[in-house]
C-alpha cells in the first residue's frame, strides 16, 4: 500500500525578521498607550481635585456668588466646547462606544482625537471650577480612547482588529486609572464598551489595563478610591438591606437615566439653538441647589460619599435628590463631564438613608449597598457596578451582597427604563453630522 501524501507541517520555521519587528512594533505602540494613558489619568485627577478645591473655598468665603459663579462658568464651557471641540461635550463613553461601531476614518476623528483629548481635560476641569455636578471618570475612558486611537493612527493600523483593540482597551485603562480599579476596568469593557469580546483581543485589554493601572499606583500609591471598608451583613435579617438598596436604588437611578435620554431628546433643538441660554438656566438650577445642600452637590461628590463611608460626614437626608438633580442638569447643559462619581455619591446618600430601616445592617454596609445599586440602576451593568464598589471600597467579603443587590437594581431599572442609557447617549454620535 503506497504511502499517503500528507502536507508537511514544519514546527520548527519561524516568523521572519520582518514579521517580529510588526509584532513588537504593535506591542510597543499598546505600551506606550496603556502608560501614557495612566500618566494623564493621574494629572487629570489632580487637576480635577485642585479645581474642586478652589471652588469650595470660593463658596465658603463667598457663598451667595454661586447664582453667578456657576451658570456663567456653565456658559464659557459650552461655549468653548461647541466653538472649539464639540466632539468634547458630554461623558465620552458615549462617544468612545459609537467609534467602535464607525467604519470611516473621518467620522471616527469626530469623536476620538488627541485634540477632544485636551479640549475634554481642560473643560471638565473648568466646568468643576465652576461647581458643576459632573466626574471625571467618564472622560478618562474619552481620553484614553483617544490617546490610543491616535497611536494607531500613527501606527498606521488597520481599524478592524488592532485599532478597534486599541480603542477598546483604551477606554478600560482610562478607568482602570481614574478609579485604580483594574479589574472594574476588564469587566468595564466587557459589559459596556464592547457588545462581543474576541479572544485575541483579551491579552491587549489585560496588559493596558495593568500597564496603567501600575503607573497610577507608582505615582498616587496602592490608594482605595474611597478607602477600606469593612462593611458586612451580621444577620440574616441584615439581608433586608439588599432587597431595599436594590430596588430603592434600581428605581431612582432607572428614573435618572430615563429623565436624561428623554431630556435631552426632548431639549436637543432648544441646545441647538439657544446654548447659551439653556446653559445658563441649567446653571443658575445647579446654584441654587448648592445653596440648598449647603455645597453639597457641587463636584464629584467624592468627599460626601466617603464622610458617608466612614461615618464623618453627613451630607442629609435629601442629599441624593439635591446631587439628583445637580447631576441631571449638569449634563444637560452639554458641558463634558461624566456621571459615574455623581451616581456612586448619591448611591451612597440613598443606602444612608435607608440605614435607619435596617438596624440589623452597619451603616457603612448600607452606603455601600446604596452606591451599587444605584449605579447599576443608571447604568444597567450590574457587573461593573458590583466589581467597581468592590475595588474602591476594598471588600470582598461583601461581593455576593453587592451582585445581589446590582442584579435586582438591574431588574428594578428595566421596568421604568428600557434604554440602556449610554447606547442610547451613542446613538446621535453614529448619525453623519448635518451639513453648514
Amino acid at each position: 500500500m503506497g504511502a499517503m501524501a500528507f502536507p508537511q507541517l514544519n514546527w520548527t520555521t519561524r516568523p521572519s525578521r520582518s514579521a517580529l519587528l510588526r509584532n513588537w512594533r504593535t506591542r510597543a505602540v499598546f505600551w506606550c498607550g496603556a502608560i501614557s494613558v495612566g500618566l494623564v489619568a493621574v494629572g487629570f485627577a489632580e487637576a480635577c481635585d485642585w479645581a474642586i478645591h478652589i471652588h469650595a473655598r470660593f463658596i465658603t468665603r463667598w457663598p451667595l456668588a454661586a447664582p453667578l459663579l456657576t451658570p456663567l462658568s456653565f456658559v464659557l464651557v459650552v461655549w468653548a466646547t461647541q466653538r472649539f471641540v464639540p466632539g468634547a461635550r458630554g461623558s465620552g463613553i458615549p462617544q468612545a462606544i459609537a467609534a467602535l461601531d464607525l467604519p470611516e476614518t473621518d467620522d471616527r476623528s469626530r469623536l476620538l482625537s488627541l485634540r477632544i483629548a485636551l479640549g475634554k481635560i481642560a473643560l471638565t476641569v473648568l466646568a468643576l471650577l465652576g461647581g458643576a455636578s459632573v466626574g471625571r471618570e467618564g472622560p478618562t475612558v474619552h481620553v484614553g480612547a483617544s490617546i490610543m486611537d491616535a497611536l494607531g493612527r500613527f501606527a498606521r493600523f488597520p481599524y478592524d482588529y488592532l485599532r478597534r483593540a486599541l480603542v477598546l482597551a483604551g477606554g478600560a485603562a482610562g478607568l482602570a486609572a481614574a478609579f485604580n480599579t483594574p479589574i472594574a476596568g476588564i469587566v468595564f469593557a466587557v459589559e459596556e464598551m464592547a457588545r462581543s469580546m474576541e479572544e485575541r483581543t483579551t491579552g491587549t485589554l489585560l496588559t493596558a489595563v495593568i500597564l496603567a493601572g501600575v503607573v497610577s499606583t507608582a505615582l498616587l500609591g496602592n490608594y482605595t478610591y474611597f478607602g477600606v471598608s469593612n462593611a458586612h451583613l451580621p444577620t440574616a435579617g441584615a439581608w433586608l438591606g439588599v432587597l431595599l438598596c436594590g430596588c430603592v436604588g434600581g428605581l431612582g437611578g432607572g428614573l435618572f437615566a430615563t429623565a436624561l435620554i428623554a431630556s435631552g431628546r426632548r431639549l436637543a433643538a432648544l441646545a441647538a439653538q439657544r446654548p447659551i441660554a439653556l446653559a445658563f438656566a441649567l446653571g443658575l438650577l445647579v446654584a441654587m441647589l448648592g445653596l440648598l445642600s449647603q455645597g453639597s452637590t457641587y463636584g464629584t461628590g467624592y468627599d460626601q460619599a466617603r464622610g458617608l463611608l466612614t461615618g464623618q460626614a453627613n451630607p442629609g437626608l435629601l442629599f441624593p435628590v439635591y446631587k439628583w438633580l445637580a447631576t441631571l442638569a449638569s449634563y444637560l447643559t452639554g458641558t463634558p463631564g461624566g456621571i459615574f462619581s455623581p451616581s456612586l455619591a448619591t448611591g451612597a446618600g440613598i443606602g444612608a438613608d435607608l440605614a435607619p430601616l435596617v438596624p440589623q445592617a452597619p451603616l457603612e454596609t448600607m452606603v455601600v449597598l446604596g452606591m451599587a445599586g444605584y449605579f447599576t440602576g443608571v447604568t444597567q451593568s450590574p457587573l461593573t457596578g458590583a466589581v467597581i464598589v468592590m475595588e474602591m471600597v476594598d471588600d470582598h467579603a461583601l461581593i455576593l451582597p453587592m451582585l445581589a443587590t446590582s442584579f435586582l437594581a438591574l431588574a428594578v431599572s428595566r421596568l421604568v427604563c428600557k434604554e440602556q442609557i449610554y447606547r442610547a447617549l451613542a446613538l446621535p454620535f453614529l448619525k453623519p453630522p448635518r451639513p453648514v
